[in-house]
């Protein structure tokens, strides 16, 4: 079972994305991030860089297909960004098994496990931020 617990708050890892995790076609969603072995709560799954853009850039994006894979970035929430490794590839659900952490200093988001995942199980994130928030997110999440 992988449990890496890194000291990411203290000293930042600027990439890492766990080896045991995959992408593949699922039934209902187009791709899907998975995992080949079981996974503890805690664990920090994925740091992803992350392309940081303006406002201005903003209201272009979210005239192309890149409107769904991007976040909302700062404090203000007046950026967005646009994550690079397994991050946009993440399904979400309204009780997701993982949660995502913004670093606005080093510019990643951090992924990590809520609770213990099985091997073969998909992960999910919550596309509202909180792992169990249940607010209707832009699209019909089923």
């Amino acid at each position: 079972m992988w449990n890496i617990r890194t000291s990411y708050f203290t000293n930042p890892i600027l990439f890492m994305l766990l080896p045991i995790l995959f992408i593949t076609p699922t039934a209902a969603m187009g791709r899907g991030v998975f995992t080949s072995e079981d996974i503890e709560e805690g664990t920090v799954l994925e740091i992803a860089p992350v392309i940081v853009m303006s406002k201005e850039d903003r209201v272009l994006l979210d005239q192309t297909a890149l409107y769904n894979y991007i976040f909302e970035w700062g404090t203000d929430q007046s950026q967005c960004c646009m994550a690079l490794g397994y991050v946009p590839v993440y399904n979400h659900s309204y009780n997701s098994n993982c949660d995502y952490i913004m670093d606005y200093e080093t510019d990643t988001i951090v992924i990590r496990a809520v609770r213990d995942i099985k091997a073969g199980e998909e992960i999910f994130i919550n596309y509202n931020g909180e792992w169990n928030d249940t607010t209707p997110i832009w699209f019909d999440a089923k």
